[in-house]
């Protein structure tokens, strides 16, 4: 049951020109900085060159585009979220999906698997994009694959976030906006700490991304990435079993 949900908000999410306009500018923008920096990384090929150790174009031009592609999916990830249960709710369609014989808990993974195969082609097609830059050059490919991994866990804790927020409110743009907040002010917790402030830090998604982004798999972030991303989605599935027994 939950792949047949999975199946279904997969299609649908394809089913509305939103989408594919999302889609269209995303590959846009990230395609716009992509050359941007293989241009620059160009220009310094005479200077990296007399260096001993001069950054390869996996550190210099990918690296840094995965990170720009972490905060844009902070922005774009809750306009997908959104829909999930809040549209659903506002169109009287989720009444219908409480009355059938499925749990909540199938309810709440078969959406969330949904949306992650749908983010999964993003950070795939955007890892192919860079991936292009092998014709040219050598790539280290362990620090590509740490990127993409990282990549999917940061999507996976932001779509955790949104599907909560979606599940507590009958209007989508209030759901979208609600979670961009959050994710805001969570990223805002890894940009104004400072050293001491170690633990606020720890706090932030997207600080723990940034060891995947330097090549690093750190078990503490695993860990964080896990606990972050159950811990919202037995929320979700708590709130929607509520919402079943209460209305």
């Amino acid at each position: 049951m939950i792949l047949a949900i999975a199946h279904k908000e997969f299609r649908s999410l394809f089913a509305t020109p939103s989408t594919w306009l999302i889609l269209g500018g995303l590959q846009f923008i990230f395609a716009w900085f992509f050359l941007a920096r293989l241009d620059a990384f160009l220009q310094v090929q005479a200077q990296l060159a007399q260096m001993a150790n001069a950054p390869g174009a996996t550190l210099a031009v990918a690296v840094p585009l995965f990170g720009t592609l972490a905060l844009i999916l902070m922005m774009i990830v809750p306009v997908f979220t959104m829909r999930l249960f809040a549209e659903e709710r506002r169109n009287r369609t989720l009444a219908l999906l409480m009355t059938a014989p499925v749990s909540g808990m199938h309810i709440v993974l078969g959406k969330f698997f949904g949306l992650m195969l749908f983010l999964l082609l993003i950070v795939a097609s955007c890892t192919l994009m860079v991936s292009s830059l092998a014709a040219g050059t050598q790539l280290d490919t362990g620090l590509l694959l740490s990127n993409a991994l990282g990549l999917l866990l940061l999507a996976s804790s932001y779509a955790a976030l949104g599907l909560y927020i979606s599940s507590l409110t009958a209007q989508p743009l209030v759901a979208a906006i609600t979670a961009i907040g959050a994710l805001f002010g969570l990223w805002l917790l890894e940009v104004s700490a400072v050293d001491n402030d170690f633990a606020w830090r720890m706090l932030a998604p997207i600080s723990h991304f940034q060891s995947f982004n330097v090549g690093l798999l750190n078990s503490v972030d695993m860990v964080y990435f896990i606990i972050f991303i159950v811990m919202l989605l037995l929320l979700t599935i708590r709130r929607i079993h509520n919402n079943r027994i209460y209305g």
